[in-house]
């Protein structure tokens, strides 16, 4: 039984996680925190009434370092680097939500987050927990920095192609949509129900802050540069993420061909779906759950593939696959509370 901490409670994320870690069979949640939200955690979150009588304080380092063995930290970004460098060197094992050790270039932080990183020394140290392309290093991870939302779809949805034939993509583009919970529990006017309800908007369009962490990861896959154009929308809805990404190829390509390259790429993964052909990916049949749905289709002229992927924001996005890289650390079933 391994005993685990939730820092950020009080925030989408912490919630979900909690919500999973309560039906794992291997984990006790015996310490819970946030930064500014305190009490019992049934009162924050009266979902839980019944199912836990656990209480949250402001984040203490020695109580954390007391109560668990692995933490999760689900704080605003900029906010994890402050805590997780003492519990890595107190021997924990930590899984960080937040964007702070994603990047392996400090200096990245300060153009795309606005902040100088505090931990550069874990920077280099942190592995990046896409399970499906770095589950030997999860493994063996003590800080592992759980990928983004955005990412995750996007990096699930080319990684077959990035992997194994990198050389036959000309360009990329990612039409991004996401429901309301992804921008996080902060109000702000364009969050708030009268600015998302029967709307639908694009926002950082060319400059989302998950752009460098999508081409850092693609280049990686590719073994060469790879850039992107990125573009972000706002859904009226609570959770979910689809991603249509344009893929222009260099010479044609067979769609049969991908499909087969796509079914063996993923034969053995227990989250990702390769749809049948024709068939496209539906928020709905993956909300509330750990899986990635990929669908594919190509144009007329064979130059432009097209994937579909759709995740839960909060789920594989967040906190169902912070828990799947928890599993792989600990030596769980990889699925063990997810399925």
């Amino acid at each position: 039984m391994v005993k685990v901490g939730i820092v950020g409670i009080s925030g989408f994320s912490g919630k979900v996680l909690l919500d999973i870690l309560l039906r794992h069979s291997q984990v006790r949640v015996t310490y819970v925190a946030a930064n500014s939200t305190t009490g019992r955690v049934d009162e924050i979150w009266p979902e839980f009434l019944g199912r836990t009588s656990l209480v949250c304080h402001k984040y203490d380092q020695a109580q954390a370092v007391e109560a668990c063995d692995l933490v999760f930290l689900a704080l605003p970004h900029m906010e994890s680097m402050k805590v997780a460098g003492a519990l890595v060197k107190a021997g924990k094992k930590v899984v960080d939500l937040s964007a702070d050790y994603r990047l392996k270039r400090s200096s990245l932080y300060k153009k795309w987050y606005h902040g100088e990183h505090k931990d550069p020394k874990n920077l280099r140290k942190a592995v990046y927990g896409l399970p499906e392309m770095f589950r030997a290093k999860v493994k063996k991870a003590q800080l592992l920095s759980n990928p983004g939302c955005y990412p995750t779809a996007a990096l699930l949805g080319l990684a077959p192609l990035m992997a194994l034939h990198s050389g036959d993509v000309a360009s990329v583009v990612i039409d991004a949509k996401s429901g309301a919970s992804g921008a996080g529990k902060k109000v702000t006017e364009a969050l708030m129900y009268c600015g998302v309800n029967e709307n639908f908007k694009a926002y950082k369009v060319l400059q989302h802050q998950h752009t460098p962490e999508i081409e850092q990861y693609l280049s990686i896959m590719a073994e060469r540069p790879v850039v992107i154009a990125f573009v972000p929308h706002l859904l009226p809805i609570d959770s979910g993420i689809l991603e249509t990404i344009y893929v222009g190829m260099k010479e044609n390509v067979s769609l049969s061909a991908l499909h087969q390259l796509y079914r063996k790429f993923y034969k053995t993964e227990p989250f990702v779906r390769v749809l049948g052909p024709g068939v496209q990916p539906e928020i709905r049949h993956v909300v509330r759950t750990n899986f990635c749905d990929i669908g594919l289709a190509v144009s007329e002229d064979k130059r432009m593939l097209v994937v579909t992927s759709a995740i839960d924001n909060l789920v594989k996005g967040a906190s169902g696959q912070a828990v799947q890289n928890m599993n792989i650390m600990c030596g769980f079933s990889e699925t063990e509370g997810l399925l």
